[in-house]
């Protein structure tokens, strides 16, 4: 079986490379910045020839979006390139695949940022409401393949992860920007200064190999239909993770809240309610984000 990434070459993709290759597939990457992690093709996804050519030339029996602007606060300062990028570069996708003589599985990949928000764990069955241009494009993306689902009897599965992290992950997002400031204020030797914003968020994070074992059993089960969310089904601090942080370092650390770096919270806690996944595809996180963030802080001292 021969997969195709959209995005591979961004955090998420070695890792559903990895993830595919060890079950015994064949993978290619396409994106617009070339990737060491596995063979690779050049494509602009918001250039319908160039993704066109890519999906025949590989002809791919599964096709996974990563492909996307996928930060809330970037969204908002590039609302019409999250748009274009997330439901336009879908919908390329959709029109290539649809063309092949033998339609490939394709999965996109949503986000919890769809749904109303909620103090209580989010279920598969909570209104989506979305508040931000990234969640918008992710729900428009998502009713794009259930009208390709129905209309041309395609099988295109749609999942909402939450939060997930791991090496790798840019430090332009909270916590690898914990890690890495830890870091290297462990490898200087002295005493530092460590800026963060509003730590009093709880969040589901989890690990980026949990994630990408769902999108493989998601994409090998045969019911395109329902939607699944993908989270530890845990709430933590980012103060709570932040102290687990600190730990990692030898050195005396100051906590200093960088005003450029806050923002309200109008969410106090997002937690993830992870039953249908685990009930009905048997998948169930094997790491926790305590996890990843040993492994972050591993990384950048190294």
């Amino acid at each position: 079986m021969k997969i195709l990434i959209f995005g591979a070459s961004g955090f998420v993709g070695p890792y559903l490379a990895r993830e595919f290759t060890e079950h015994g597939y064949e993978v290619i990457g396409t994106d617009i910045r070339e990737t060491d992690a596995m063979p690779f093709t050049f494509a602009d996804i918001l250039d319908a020839g160039s993704v066109e050519r890519v999906v025949r030339e590989t002809v791919p029996d599964m096709i996974v979006n990563l492909a996307a602007i996928s930060s809330v606060g970037q969204s908002w300062n590039i609302p019409q390139t999250t748009v274009s990028v997330n439901v336009t570069g879908a919908l390329n996708i959709l029109e290539a695949a649809r063309r092949l003589e033998k339609t490939p599985k394709i999965l996109f990949v949503g986000s919890s940022e769809e749904y109303e928000a909620s103090d209580k764990p989010i279920s598969e069955e909570n209104p989506l409401n979305a508040n931000n241009p990234y969640g918008i494009s992710k729900a428009a993306q998502e009713r794009f393949a259930e009208i390709y689902r129905e209309r041309f009897g395609m099988k295109i599965y749609c999942v909402r992860p939450f939060n997930h992290t791991g090496p790798g992950q840019s430090d332009s997002f909270v916590l690898p920007s914990f890690c890495k400031q830890v870091a290297e204020i462990e490898k200087s030797g002295k005493p530092g200064v460590i800026k963060v914003g509003n730590l009093s968020a709880k969040r589901d994070f989890s690990h980026v190999k949990d994630i990408v074992r769902a999108y493989r059993m998601i994409l090998e089960s045969d019911d395109c239909e329902t939607v699944y969310n993908v989270g530890s089904g845990m709430a933590h601090g980012l103060d709570d993770m932040l102290n687990y942080i600190l730990k990692f370092s030898r050195q005396e650390i100051k906590v200093e809240v960088d005003p450029a770096r806050f923002r309200p919270v109008d969410t106090p806690a997002i937690c993830c309610d992870n039953t249908l996944i685990c009930e009905k595809l048997g998948w169930k996180p094997e790491f926790s984000v305590f996890d990843a963030l040993r492994e972050m802080v591993e990384a950048y001292i190294k």
